[in-house]
């Protein structure tokens, strides 16, 4: 039995979720259990993809610590300790926090494979699994260049013509060994070699020093102007934060932590960085609710000026 846990707080993209299940259609077969694990807001985001294949839903704890990972963990671990075990257990996420989880279900004798979004997976965790597929755009790939080579199906490069050769004689076929040079060439090698070996090296006298050219320093750059605009900043800023946390562009809230793991995951902030602070210097664009202790974040775009 084959087994698809989908973590839908961190594959939240139907598009993502649809190559999915195509390229595990056409590499391990079917795919009996089909599970999606998520907050509300992201399940009804995923709702027509979920529907389109299938796919059962489970909505976790709302509190205020996201709790999607331990229940996806915990269903893995009941369905791996099933009578006839499952063969093979797919985890749609690239979060090194499933590590532990896939190097027990590992263990047991099952087949793990990763399904994550090419700019989310976690480096530390691709040694723990069997397979990792990576979908998403390929634009966000430049960034993890060298995971490139574990997305299934691989796409072919180009292939490189060939450097011309000699040509070879018709007698000599595509298996034949090249020539080797006459004997005679090689003992006269071999000779000349142990000659110039038994001879002292000629030391050339040494040239006068030139003295030398003075390097001119490199011009400075004049550093770029610091002095932007609130608009500037949102241009640079903004889609970097909705690309990082597509539900966001919904206009529906979303849960503070979902938005801060993507805002993390992304590289957006630090660790020493809150995600309230980063999303409150955009005070026009994001709505924290409630003001005090916020855990929705709402995203309103601004209208253009008439």
């Amino acid at each position: 039995m084959n087994i698809f846990l989908i973590d839908a707080d961190n594959l939240n993209s139907g598009a993502w979720v649809d190559e999915a299940f195509r390229v595990l259609a056409e590499t391990e077969g079917r795919l009996p259990v089909r599970r999606a694990y998520g907050s509300a807001e992201n399940l009804k985001a995923l709702a027509d993809t979920l529907r389109a294949w299938a796919v059962r839903p489970f909505v976790n704890l709302a509190l205020t610590k996201n709790t999607t990972d331990m229940a996806l963990a915990v269903d893995a671990m009941e369905l791996a300790c099933q009578t006839a075990a499952p063969g093979l257990i797919v985890i749609g996420s690239g979060d090194a926090d499933f590590t532990p989880l896939v190097v027990r279900l590992r263990e047991r004798g099952i087949r793990v494979v990763c399904v994550s979004e090419r700019g989310k997976m976690g480096r530390e965790a691709i040694p723990a699994y069997d397979r990792v597929i990576l979908v998403g755009p390929e634009t966000a790939a430049q960034q993890t260049e060298p995971l490139t080579s574990l997305t299934t199906p691989a796409r072919k490069s180009a292939r490189k013509p060939a450097v011309k050769k000699a040509a070879a004689s018709p007698e000599v076929t595509e298996n034949a060994s090249p020539a080797k040079p006459p004997a005679a060439k090689l003992s006269a090698r071999r000779r000349t070699a142990k000659a110039t070996a038994r001879e002292p090296l000629a030391v050339p006298e040494a040239a006068p020093m030139k003295p030398a050219a003075r390097i001119s320093e490199p011009e400075k750059v004049a550093p770029a102007a610091t002095d932007m605009g609130a608009n500037q900043t949102l241009v640079l800023d903004l889609p970097a934060i909705l690309a990082a946390m597509p539900a966001l562009q919904s206009g529906q809230p979303q849960p503070l932590a979902a938005v801060a793991k993507a805002l993390l995951d992304a590289k957006l902030r630090g660790k020493n960085m809150t995600a309230t602070k980063l999303l409150k210097k955009f005070p026009a664009h994001f709505v924290l609710a409630p003001p005090d202790k916020p855990r929705t974040v709402q995203y309103t775009p601004v209208p253009p000026a008439s």
